[in-house]
């Protein structure tokens, strides 16, 4: 682990090398792994493009670094351990050479399925340890994989299925959940309805339930592995070749295909895990996230396996079934690492202390957050009752573009302070601009968080629309990356991420695109527009709240609300439901049409002082009537 940082001069001394001289740093990191063919150039950039390209006509696969690599060494060692739903049922533990005959077992049965490289395969799948084998084994054949949260409606599948033209979907006849079980095969039979692409569907039983299976396209999991190899080659690609699309929801209404390559990748995501969070060799670390999120492909999948480490999957909830769920488990595997959201931390931290007195959590040594900024009150209590006030807690903030962390204390070696992210990782070079793009240089300065210098897991593309890609992260400051974030740095020079400036709520760390919300609530046949924003919510950190303007006829306003968030759900999924619908006889909208989401916000987040001058607006008697509507005078 000889790209671990020791000690805070080391972290100094990495830094300025990393920003004085990025090619020669990364360009060591690098040499860290095994590659089929060195590259002939570290690094190829132009932001206004975007065109970025790391460790040219380099050679490798990403799996040989994370199974093949690891097989003499570290084979009998663990690399996964799954907790199952029910504290009750048989946890797995999945040592190195298990996983490798795994991945290569699945990988023939892939190919066998008609799937070869540069094919897009979709996972829909619970938290088991099969959707990881998953991953990786389309990744050994060389298909890109785009894992879809299980959570998400048929529509929302279809539309990725769509948008990648997938090849394949990679499925669990159900899902446990907590106390419910999810039917997820009908989900997917539901959005097959609206594709053309898909040839097969391969079906893990996870929960026994009777599902329909379509001869010439379904398959069970276990009769599509029978008689396959344990062996399979890794099949060449280049460092830029596609590793994986993650749909993320933009503030347009189609959601966008997020697209890491496989050299750069590998390399950020390994130096970010080892370092942010201090692994050494034999810890157990767990990453509560899903799969389907980012955080669940970096610091669940690749991250902790890239460094041998030991990481767990949980396929349950917090509060299941009790709040002491998450410390049963840190005890019962003697969890070292801990990183969670901070929406999980307000949620347990309503139940107070008594869940938490049946155990020690006396194992751990690093706590983490991640998906939003934590706030203080939350940042307190996770330290002090869960860290016990001696585990370093790193306030993690990076995005789906950025691959992996960016900006985070490294556990016990940098300071952090409540609150804030702190500083950046080396080979980060954060800028905070004013609304002209201009840098705002020295502490105690406060504009819109950018980075001026490319990072091996930036994003490269948009799947099918780079022009996209230009507009939404690279066109509003000539030659940055613009993460839509505000930050805030303090007189010590340490960054506060404030949340984000542009039309994007994040609910529960999982970022929502206002635009999308409001086009599922127009499906419903009784709504004429709708206008969505977020607001402060004491556990999910944002809220959804809808305005919406009705057609009333025939209707309650009572039922019109259920009917528009069973809408969204259905078309979305349950994370985007609106906490709060308000039905509005007009929205507040500029002389060009433009509604006034300010006021809005302000009226959703209960603070009518300071609404500013209302009298330009096309309608400026609305603003009063949607403030009565709102209960607020």
């Amino acid at each position: 682990m000889g790209n671990k940082i020791q000690t805070l001069s080391g972290y100094i001394h990495e830094y300025q090398k990393s920003v004085l001289q990025p090619e020669e740093f990364w360009s060591r990191i690098a040499d860290s792994f095994y590659w089929k063919q060195a590259w002939s150039k570290t690094l190829e950039w132009d932001f206004d493009g975007p065109d970025v390209k790391w460790f040219l006509d380099g050679k490798l696969n990403i799996t040989e670094n994370i199974l093949d690599r690891h097989l003499f060494t570290k084979g009998d060692d663990p690399a996964i351990i799954w907790e199952p739903n029910e504290p009750g049922d048989k946890h797995k533990v999945i040592s190195y050479r298990e996983l490798y005959e795994m991945t290569c077992q699945f990988s023939n049965t892939l190919v066998s399925n008609g799937v070869k490289k540069g094919d897009r395969v979709i996972i829909y799948m619970p938290m088991v340890p099969e959707a990881a084998v998953a991953m990786l084994a389309c990744a050994r054949v060389g298909a890109v994989h785009s894992v879809v949260f299980a959570g998400f409606s048929s529509t929302s599948l279809a539309d990725r299925i769509n948008d990648c033209e997938a090849k394949m979907v990679l499925t669990s006849d159900g899902n446990y959940r907590g106390a419910k079980q999810i039917p997820v095969k009908e989900v997917v039979d539901e959005a097959l309805e609206k594709t053309s692409s898909i040839e097969k569907v391969i079906v893990l039983n996870r929960t026994g339930d009777k599902v329909d299976m379509k001869e010439g396209r379904d398959i069970w999991w276990h009769d599509a592995i029978e008689g396959q190899s344990k062996e399979f080659k890794a099949v060449e690609m280049d460092s830029e070749d596609m590793l994986f699309i993650l749909y993320t929801s933009g503030s347009t209404g189609k959601p966008k295909g997020v697209v890491h390559t496989c050299g750069g990748y590998m390399v950020y995501s390994y130096y970010s895990f080892l370092n942010v969070f201090q692994y050494s060799q034999g810890d157990v670390y767990w990453c509560t996230a899903d799969v389907g999120w980012i955080t669940g492909h970096s610091y669940i999948v690749y991250g902790p396996l890239l460094a041998g480490a030991t990481t767990l999957m949980f396929e349950g909830v917090p509060t299941y079934p009790n709040a002491g769920r998450f410390w049963e488990i840190v005890d019962k595997y003697k969890v070292n690492q801990f990183y969670t959201a901070p929406t999980a931390i307000r949620a347990l931290q309503a139940f107070g202390l008594e869940p938490l007195e049946p155990y020690s959590l006396e194992s751990l040594k690093v706590i983490g957050s991640v998906g939003e900024p934590i706030n203080e009150e939350a940042w307190h209590w996770y330290h002090d009752h869960i860290g016990k006030g001696n585990c370093p807690l790193v306030d993690t903030w990076w995005q789906t573009e950025t691959g992996g962390i960016m900006i985070s204390a490294l556990a016990g070696i940098t300071p952090n302070k409540p609150a804030h992210a702190s500083l950046p990782l080396p080979g980060i070079q954060p800028v905070i601009v004013d609304s002209e793009g201009n840098e705002l240089h020295g502490n105690n300065v406060e504009g819109n968080l950018c980075v001026k210098f490319p990072w091996p897991s930036i994003i490269r593309t948009t799947y099918g629309d780079h022009e996209r890609c230009r507009q939404t992260y690279f066109s509003t400051y000539k030659g940055m990356y613009f993460t839509g974030d505000g930050a805030k740095r303090d007189h010590d020079g340490y960054l506060r991420i404030l949340g984000r400036v542009d039309d994007v709520i994040n609910v529960s760390g999982h970022r929502m695109g206002t635009a999308e919300v409001e086009n599922a609530i127009n499906e419903h046949p009784k709504v004429v527009e709708s206008a969505v924003v977020g607001f402060p919510h004491d556990v999910k950190g944002q809220g959804i709240y809808a305005y919406v303007i009705c057609d009333m006829e025939g209707r309650t306003e009572e039922n019109l609300k259920k009917e528009i968030k069973d809408t969204v759900r259905k078309i979305i999924g349950p994370i985007a439901t609106p906490d709060e619908v308000q039905i509005v006889p007009g929205l507040p909208k500029t002389r060009s049409g433009k509604i006034m989401r300010r006021i809005l916000r302000k009226v959703a987040s209960k603070d009518i002082s300071n609404m500013g001058d209302t009298s330009t607006l096309l309608n400026p008697e609305v603003v009063e009537e949607i403030i009565q509507g709102a209960g607020l005078k």
